[in-house]
């Protein structure tokens, strides 16, 4: 897989039957190996061991619904109340992020109402800060720590 714009990372990587799985400790299973799950096993071990993260407050692939149709989140943080804080968006490394990932992360958040959105492609990392009453979105200079996106 290609290197990434993260910490190092060292997942459990299986192979079965000609195929490649990587083992999810969010989810506890193991899963397919594809460059978008390798963005996200290293972005989930960047949040937890650099930003201190509670590994027991992240979830990935929740569903939700929207407009009806259900619809899966990458990754959802949560507070100590089981409250979402942020949604996180994982694209591979190919994938340019653009104002599209924006708009589809947007459109989940319409649901859930979390006070930031990340999108990560792997080689580059954004955060915006949503604020309801104005409302308008504040891009940070860098992924918050888990105490201070509470505090956002």
């Amino acid at each position: 897989m290609q290197p990434l714009n993260l910490p190092a990372c060292h997942p459990k990587v299986l192979r079965e039957g000609g195929k490649l799985f990587i083992f999810d400790p969010l989810r506890r299973k193991k899963v397919a190996l594809t460059p978008e799950e390798w963005v996200r096993q290293h972005f989930v071990n960047y949040l937890v061991k650099e930003k201190h993260y509670p590994q027991a407050l992240l979830a990935n692939e929740v569903t939700i619904a929207l407009e009806q149709l259900s619809r899966r989140c990458d990754t959802v943080v949560y507070n100590l109340y089981l409250e979402p804080l942020a949604i996180v968006e994982y694209k591979a490394p190919s994938v340019p992020v653009t104002q599209q990932v924006f708009e589809q992360i947007a459109r989940y958040n319409l649901s859930l109402r979390v006070k930031c959105l990340m999108v990560t492609n792997g080689l580059e990392h954004y955060c915006c800060r949503i604020d309801y009453d104005t409302p308008a979105y504040t891009y940070l200079k860098e992924i918050p720590a888990y105490d201070v996106l509470g505090n956002l």
